[in-house]
């Protein structure tokens, strides 16, 4: 009945355990840490994270002795690894010898060493030094028993992503060579014969420092191109390395959900598993939905394919200026929910909790009340519980309706000297997505050069910067059949951040029936009313209607009696326009949006009960304060072994994961075509 399917790594079921640091602890307490493990269930431990000075105290001095033991006692209890090549965070011996590693800001300060990623992602230096440690490291464990992942760095770009040294400089004017070949094409491309920038070499070339006024804003766009790509050449790297020396061992590295610094779209492409970050805030009411947006994500990056929880908070973080703590089963449902949006493992930051360090009051798997106390009780708990849902690795999740997300746009939209400095992507993003979660639809995230075929809605809250070649895709989705809803300030500028003429958004003005005339930013604390729907604020526009028709116009303002939502028949398709940011009434647009899209809720749950599937599996998650009861269900719950028969009843924080006859739709590797026409 349950077919074998494809796991994250060699071990079985889905991966449960967390960072472990034994360096910061007498080798006694070792063999109780492992035991203790055991005790968990815990399956793969993240090792060596932060080591490189105790694994190479000196240029050319190597201390692996610590790690072996290390290695054969998890192994002798059961327990795989996941083995990190310690490159986060170069010793004092590395800065001190080569001062030149150390980061530059934009204003020319070099930061100091005393914390972690104090490195220039461009440094021939720091990448010789890393490189020559994943290659030691590679070469001493690549056939060690308990070895099951490669872990490269660690959260890239989360202190350091640009720098602008000398030497970053020299970088940037390579990749920009690669980039168009000539310094003529780069001045048509930077639009420089404005306020005189025109270059003549490309010595004359620096990266976009502090300047007296606005920097040019193509340079700018390319220098994140530029930031997000030097900082893969470095992974890259070391995976080549890992790669050589052991290959069949999967590499990853581990992403921090929606990160704006990094383009994930062209980072995942060169992993072999996702691996995700993710420490949602006890204290927002909302956190559990944006925390879903971000786990859709990263199932989505890999084309749907499972993903990996690398690190969550037990309870409280250290980091934030209130670190609330999870209350009693908001762990477990958390890390039940990321399960349920496609993880095959649940890890955590981290195995036992510091004495000593930035992160000591970080809770961990391990309190510092040891055994005795609320948080370790809750880890075996939810050790066992996990282990109940083996089954479930390997499978997916089909979606149709899609979200459309490119780094580029984001990089552009928030650039200076905008009608509006208040657009936010990831919280434009956020609110049409809390919309989607809460009309129960299944969403998966889309590159902007994505096959838009699979799916029956596809979204694009914003997307400023358009190319061409995705607006084609666009127009061509609706008149073949599809259904999309478009963001206000979308369409308005190409990959070069230069204007499309013609009357925005030019590229989608065909598609979607309308001319924006001018735009009509909201001042902070006002409002505008938009009939039936409610309040816009942050954004508005001027714009006519020239094949669409009115679906909601503003009623009050300059602009009352104009369009503020169309819908405009295309072809075969439907093209919806929302001219202005309407957070408490985009449930009903889209709402509206995917009920003609013929687009059903993955099941009928009252309100604050989240539904995902995963192939049979259902789960049930209640995010509310109250008991909550789910209808018609027929299967068996895996968390408790007992069936389940028409309804059941949600305690508060409640969860159940409901085994039932399995989609065709959502047969793993089975792509989901034709639901337009369906």
């Amino acid at each position: 009945m349950h077919r074998s399917r494809e796991t994250l790594t060699r071990v079985a079921g889905l991966l449960y355990g967390g960072d472990y640091n034994p360096e910061q602890w007498p080798e006694e307490v070792w063999a109780e840490d492992a035991a203790l493990m055991r005790e968990a269930g815990v399956t793969m431990v993240t090792v060596g994270v932060f080591s490189w000075a105790r694994l190479q105290p000196g240029p050319d001095a190597w201390d692996f002795g610590w790690l072996d033991r290390l290695m054969d006692l998890l192994h002798g209890h059961g327990i795989a690894v996941d083995l990190a090549t310690a490159t986060a965070s170069p010793p004092a011996w590395l800065v001190r010898a080569r001062p030149e590693i150390l980061p530059v800001t934009a204003d020319g300060v070099r930061l100091e060493f005393g914390s972690r990623q104090h490195y220039c992602p461009s440094s021939p230096a720091y990448r010789e030094a890393a490189v020559r440690l994943a290659r030691a490291i590679a070469e001493r464990y690549e056939g060690h028993p308990a070895l099951a992942l490669w872990h490269i760095h660690n959260e890239y770009g989360d202190h350091v992503t640009e720098c602008f040294c000398e030497v970053s400089a020299a970088d940037f004017r390579r990749w920009l060579r690669d980039r168009y070949g000539d310094v003529g094409a780069l001045n048509a491309a930077w639009g420089t014969d404005f306020w005189s920038q025109r270059y003549g070499a490309w010595e004359e070339i620096e990266p976009p420092r502090t300047a007296p006024g606005p920097v040019n804003p193509t340079q700018t766009l390319d220098w994140r191109r530029f930031c997000s790509d030097a900082l893969l050449a470095c992974h890259m790297a070391e995976k080549a390395v890992l790669d050589e020396v052991s290959p069949g061992v999967p590499v990853t590295t581990n992403f921090m959900s929606m990160f704006k610094p990094l383009d994930y779209w062209e980072w995942a492409a060169h992993e072999d598993l996702v691996s995700d970050d993710a420490y949602p805030d006890p204290a927002d009411p909302e956190a559990h939905v944006t925390a879903a947006m971000n786990y859709d994500l990263m199932r989505s990056l890999k084309g749907g394919r499972p993903w990996l929880l690398l690190e969550q908070a037990a309870s409280a973080v250290s980091w934030r200026p209130v670190n609330v703590p999870k209350r009693p089963g908001l762990q477990r449902l958390w890390s039940l929910q990321t399960v349920a949006h496609g993880a095959d493992g649940v890890m955590y930051f981290q195995w036992r909790a510091s004495r000593a360090g930035a992160e000591k009051y970080h809770s961990a798997l391990l309190p510092h009340g040891g055994t005795a106390s609320r948080g370790w009780a809750e880890t075996v708990r939810f050790g066992r519980e996990l282990a109940r849902l083996a089954e479930v690795a390997g499978s997916r999740t089909a979606a149709d309706t899609a979200i459309v997300l490119d780094w580029d746009s984001w990089w552009a939209l928030e650039q200076d000297d905008h009608p509006s400095l208040r657009l936010d992507l990831k919280e434009l993003t956020s609110a049409w997505y809390a919309a989607l979660w809460r009309n129960g639809a299944a969403v998966d995230f889309v590159p902007p050069d994505a096959d838009l075929e699979p799916y029956r809605l596809v979204l694009a809250p914003n997307l400023y910067l358009l190319r061409n070649a995705t607006a084609e895709s666009l127009t061509r989705y609706v008149a073949g059949g599809g259904h999309l809803v478009c963001g206000f300030f979308s369409g308005i500028v190409d990959e070069n951040d230069h204007i499309h003429l013609g009357g925005y958004p030019a590229p989608l003005r065909d598609a979607l029936g309308i001319v924006v005339d001018e735009f009509w930013p909201i001042p902070d604390g006002e409002s505008v009313e938009v009939a039936t729907l409610g309040h816009a604020t942050l954004w508005s526009e001027w714009l006519d209607t020239t094949t669409a028709e009115t679906f909601a116009p503003y009623a009050s303002g300059p602009l009352a009696g104009r369009p503020a939502v169309t819908r405009n028949a295309h072809g075969a398709g439907t093209a919806w326009y929302v001219s202005c940011h309407l957070p408490g009434a985009l449930d009903a647009v889209l709402g509206a949006a995917l009920d003609a899209a013929g687009v059903r809720p993955v099941h009928d749950v009252p309100p604050g009960v989240e539904a995902t599937r995963r192939g049979p599996y259902l789960f049930l998650l209640n995010h509310g304060d109250g008991h909550a009861t789910v209808r018609g269900l027929d299967g068996a719950d895996l968390l408790t072994g007992a069936a389940v028969r028409g309804e059941l009843r949600l305690a508060p924080l409640g969860a159940a994961v409901v085994r039932t006859a399995e989609p065709a739709a959502a047969e793993p590797g089975t792509p989901h075509h034709d639901r337009r026409s369906s």
